[in-house]
């Protein structure tokens, strides 16, 4: 049950980002749709690419699609209502998407009895997979591979679960709460991963 609630706060989350994201860009309504449902399953399409389930698995998923369009369709209706609280909550739209998808992918994994290295690989693929698609056919340069903290916080849940720190529904309930909390709180402070450039400036 807590799979299916956090798949489900982690497709709307996702979908809403994409659909917000090629409006920006000014895509038309196939544009819109087609990053919408791109963002909300591409993290699952790779993460079931590497960890040797079939990617057709996600057309098993039918509800959750009808989630995905139906997010995407209220969106394309109503632009100018939603896109003025865009603003405020788009970043916590996609710490809702990034936390709920990174726990999903992380426990599919430790279902399968991957490894530790493969749970965590599943988490971070699942929680920024999407956004990194997103990012790319937007032609903007991808969140995650930047110096802002994000991936980190994927990389956490995948250890939880895989350590066996979070495994019943409560625990997993705290750990999404957790994960989306640390990652407001990164980009309302800013808070950064080392970085180097070799560009000379000046």
């Amino acid at each position: 049950m807590t799979w299916e609630i956090l798949s489900i706060f982690g497709t709307i989350a996702f979908a809403i980002s994409g659909a917000i994201v090629a409006m920006e860009e000014e895509y038309d309504i196939l544009g819109i749709y087609i990053l919408g449902i791109v963002t909300a399953f591409g993290g699952g399409a790779i993460r079931n690419l590497l960890i040797g389930v079939p990617v057709s698995a996600l057309w098993e998923q039918g509800v959750l699609f009808q989630i995905a369009l139906l997010s995407i369709t209220l969106i394309f209706l109503f632009p100018h209502n939603l896109l003025r609280h865009w603003q405020k909550w788009g970043n916590f739209f996609d710490a809702i998407g990034l936390s709920a998808f990174a726990i999903q992918g992380a426990i599919y994994a430790k279902n399968m009895g991957h490894p530790m290295s493969a749970i965590i690989v599943a988490a971070v693929l699942t929680g920024s997979g999407g956004g990194i698609i997103r990012d790319v056919l937007a032609r903007r340069k991808p969140l995650v591979l930047q110096s802002e903290i994000y991936a980190v916080w994927a990389i956490l849940c995948g250890a939880a679960i895989g350590l066996g720190i979070a495994k019943q529904p409560i625990e997993l309930y705290l750990l999404f709460i957790f994960t989306t909390i640390l990652r407001v709180l990164s980009y309302s402070y800013k808070w950064r991963l080392p970085n180097k450039s070799i560009i000379k400036r000046g």
